[in-house]
Parts: structure tokens; C-alpha cells; sequence
């Protein structure tokens, strides 16, 4: 199988380019297609890792003269490349000092243990809100053993799948919150970034996005739990007194979090104040990073009697490389659109788009969008379709974000099968509940999050 799609690659590149040459006669285009082509189903079948997919782009497009070396150097040194790789160094502090854990438990006591519902609902909510600012997959593994845990002292048979499915789920909505959450939401900025002047930051994606996530949690939370018992205590596991590492990891977390969210707002934010017109999200973190290699945990090694920092190399270097390198190749590909004329040329077929109501258009795309991330990568297919779908706006005479945010998000929305998300994988490998349930409870969720993310985006966006 994997030989027969190593050769797909190529042939599927050759073939649609050469067909799209003899219909267009326009050569830097028809090479776009081919390798954009080439990588997609490279990043489908995955006869080699993603990331070394995410080469060919690098490779391809400057050599046929797409790309220069300078726009190369542009993507994937691009502002959000780096915000995504100081996000995941602060996650990766987070996580080494287990404050995160800490973070988690008591969300779930604030929902209290006092029956099944509440506390499905209490896991979901800090799945969504952990996931915020870590992986969607560290927060389900982090949260698993304590929901396992939870489910040893009850007697409550159909707990399980709801508890679970729950974590997943959350974990999955909670991404769409911030641009750091999920990579879908940094590709979306990245290529908007790149056909439009006006950069937009972490605070204005959360205005869009924040609405989105506290209608589609509590209701994704009462559709699961609603066979479930409204009494009943539960036991949740103690987790022990505060230790210095996690109040400073926490203290420098939360610090950066809030100069993200107030560095252009309110009222031109404190980059303004201070006069930093140059400042960006990427350096806030960068500053971060440095502080939590330089602060010490205040807790002495038992062999060596010494402190060590927040953060060390050893930890820092097992960040998710490939996801930079997958990252840094969509905003490559959407340069390469653009100055290819691929992108003209795709917009002006696509520009019926613009005869269908506004509501419909994006709910067509959301549903689209939603279901095929159900068998491919969020983070590829919003890769693929970021530059086509601007491109569409563009033809159809319509603002961008009009079709590329509601895509970004449902690239999030994926809840039926276990392949389709990290956290659905994770979950259904405990065996306690079965694929049927994933896709009886995940087809429905699957429908309201079209609904809600529809109707949010044409309410915000317009």
C-alpha cells in the first residue's frame, strides 16, 4: 500500500499538471497544482512521516523558479512558525511541572462530584479550556487516568462513554479558542497573513472564536450526558499540596497569556502604550521561553542537592518539530498560489460561489470541511484548502474570512470516528465503549457544530 501511494504522489502531479496546462498554458500554475497535488497525497497516505512531506514544497517550488529563497525563507521563518513553537514550549514547562494536572482537578471540583452529569460536564470543561493553551492530545492523555480513576468508584455503568467521549470531545473544542490551540487555526492566520495587510492577533481570534466554544461545549455536554443520572457522588483522586514549580510555571503561563490577549487591546493594547509597533505575539513567547530557562523550580534534586530551571534543553527539544516544518509548508504553498496565478485562476472559476446565500455558502463549507477531517489530517486539509478557499472569496468579490475562518474551525469538529483526532484515538483505546457509540453520539455533534459555527461566523464576521 504504501509503495502503490509513494508512486500515486508523482503520477497524480504529472498528470493533473499537465491537464491543467494544456488548459490554461500557464506553466508556474500548473507546476503549483502538481506538487500542492504530490503533497496531498503524500500527507493522505503517509508512505513517508508528514513532516518530510512538508520538504517537497521547500524543494520543489523554488527550484521550478515559484519561489525565491527570500519568500521561502519568509514561510517558514514567518511570525506564526515561531508562535506556534514558543506555544509549545511554554505547553511543554507546563506539562514537565504537572501544574497543568493540578489546573485540571480542580476545574472538575468546581462543577462539583455530586452526580455523573455534573461531573462529565466538569472533565469537559477543563479538557476545553486546558486545550486552549496545550495539545488537544497531552490534555486527553493528562486528563485520562484521572477520569479512569473516577470511574473505579462508581458503580454507574453508563458513565463511560459519556466521561470519555466527554474528554475527547472537549479537548477537540476547546483548540478552536486560541490560535495556539490547534494547528488549523495558525494555518488560517498564516495564509490570511499572507494575501492580506492587516495581520490579526491572538486577541481578535478569540473574539471570533470564544463565542464558538461556549456554545458548542455546554451543548455537546448535555447532548452526551443526557441518559445519565442527575445524583450520585463521585471520588475524584487527591492531587497534594501546591509545589513551587507549578506556581511559577503558572505565574509566567498566565502572564503570558494576558499579554497575548492585551497586546493590541483594548484601545490599541500595551503595544501601543509603550510604543512597540513592531512587537508581535511570536516575541511575547520567545520572552517567556527565556524566562522559564533562566527562573529556578525551587525544588533541590535528591541526588545532586541543586535546583533546576522550569524549563531545560532535554525537555524543550522533544516539542513536536514535524508540526513546524507541516506548518511552515502550507504558508509556502499559499505564496506559491498567489504568485503562480493559481490562485487567480481558481477564483475566477469558483466565482458562482458568490449566487448562494452567505449562510448556506458556509455551511456548506463547514459540513465539508467537518466530514472530510473525519479521514484526513485537520492540519493538512486546512492546508489545502486555505489558499483555494481565499482565493474563491477573492473571485466571488467577498472578504476571505468569510470562508477560511468557518473552515479553520469545523477542521476542529471531527467527532465520529477514532481516526479522525488524536484525542478520539486516545480515548477509544481504553475499550470501554464501542466505535458505534463514537459515531452515534459523534454524527450528531458533528451536525451542531456546523450549526453553531455557521451561525456564530455569519453573525461576527459580516
Amino acid at each position: 500500500m504504501k509503495t502503490l501511494a509513494l508512486l500515486l504522489g508523482p503520477t497524480a502531479a504529472i498528470l493533473c499538471g499537465a491537464i491543467f496546462y494544456f488548459a490554461t498554458a500557464n506553466v508556474a500554475a500548473a507546476l503549483t497544482l502538481g506538487i500542492t497535488l504530490w503533497v496531498v497525497v503524500w500527507w493522505i497516505f503517509e508512505p513517508i512521516p508528514i513532516p518530510v512531506t512538508s520538504l517537497l514544497p521547500m524543494a520543489l517550488l523554488p527550484m521550478f523558479g515559484i519561489l525565491s529563497a527570500k519568500e521561502l525563507g519568509a514561510a517558514y521563518g514567518n511570525p506564526l512558525v515561531l508562535l506556534m513553537l514558543g506555544g509549545f514550549l511554554i505547553a511543554t514547562a507546563l506539562e514537565r511541572s504537572g501544574a497543568h494536572r493540578r489546573l485540571a482537578v480542580f476545574m472538575v471540583r468546581l462543577f462539583g462530584g455530586n452526580s455523573p452529569r455534573r461531573l462529565v460536564l466538569g472533565f469537559m470543561f477543563a479538557s476545553a479550556a486546558l486545550s486552549m493553551w496545550i495539545s488537544n492530545t497531552s490534555t486527553t492523555l493528562m486528563l485520562l487516568p484521572v477520569a479512569l480513576a473516577a470511574l473505579e468508584s462508581t458503580e454507574d455503568k453508563r458513565l463511560a462513554t459519556p466521561l470519555l467521549l466527554g474528554i475527547a470531545y472537549a479537548a477537540s473544542i476547546g483548540g478552536i479558542g486560541t490560535p495556539i490551540g490547534t494547528p488549523p487555526n495558525m494555518v488560517f492566520m498564516g495564509v490570511y497573513n499572507e494575501i492580506s495587510d492587516t495581520a490579526i492577533s491572538f486577541g481578535q481570534w478569540m473574539l471570533w472564536a470564544l463565542p464558538v466554544v461556549l456554545i458548542l461545549l455546554p451543548l455537546a455536554g448535555f447532548w452526551i450526558t443526557r441518559n445519565l443520572s442527575a445524583s450520585g457522588a463521585i471520588a475524584l483522586p487527591e492531587i497534594g499540596a501546591w509545589r513551587p514549580s507549578e506556581r511559577r510555571v503558572l505565574i509566567v503561563f498566565s502572564l503570558t497569556a494576558l499579554l497575548w490577549v492585551t497586546r493590541t487591546g483594548p484601545f490599541g493594547g500595551w503595544s501601543e502604550l509603550l510604543q512597540l509597533p513592531y512587537t508581535n505575539d511570536a516575541m511575547v513567547a520567545f520572552l517567556a521561553v527565556i524566562a522559564l530557562f533562566i527562573i529556578p523550580n525551587g525544588e533541590r534534586n535528591s541526588d545532586t542537592g541543586e535546583s533546576s530551571r522550569l524549563l531545560d534543553w532535554q525537555t524543550a527539544e522533544r516539542i513536536p518539530w514535524g508540526m513546524l516544518l507541516l506548518f511552515g509548508a502550507g504558508i509556502t504553498i499559499a505564496t506559491a498560489f498567489t504568485n503562480s496565478g493559481l490562485s487567480s485562476l481558481i477564483g475566477t472559476g469558483l466565482q458562482t460561489i458568490s449566487t448562494l446565500p452567505i449562510l448556506l455558502m458556509i455551511a456548506t463549507i463547514c459540513l465539508a470541511v467537518t466530514f472530510l477531517t473525519e479521514v484526513t489530517s485537520n492540519m493538512a486539509t486546512t492546508v489545502l484548502l486555505m489558499p483555494i478557499l481565499a482565493a474563491a472569496a477573492i473571485g466571488a468579490g467577498i472578504d476571505p474570512i468569510l470562508l477560511m475562518i468557518p473552515a479553520a474551525m469545523s477542521a476542529s469538529c471531527a467527532f465520529m470516528l477514532p481516526v479522525a483526532t488524536p484525542p478520539n484515538v486516545v480515548t477509544f483505546s481504553t475499550g470501554r465503549f464501542s466505535i458505534q457509540d463514537m459515531v452515534r453520539e459523534g454524527l450528531a455533534l458533528n451536525l451542531l457544530g456546523v450549526l453553531v459555527i455557521s451561525s456564530v461566523c455569519v453573525l461576527l464576521l459580516q
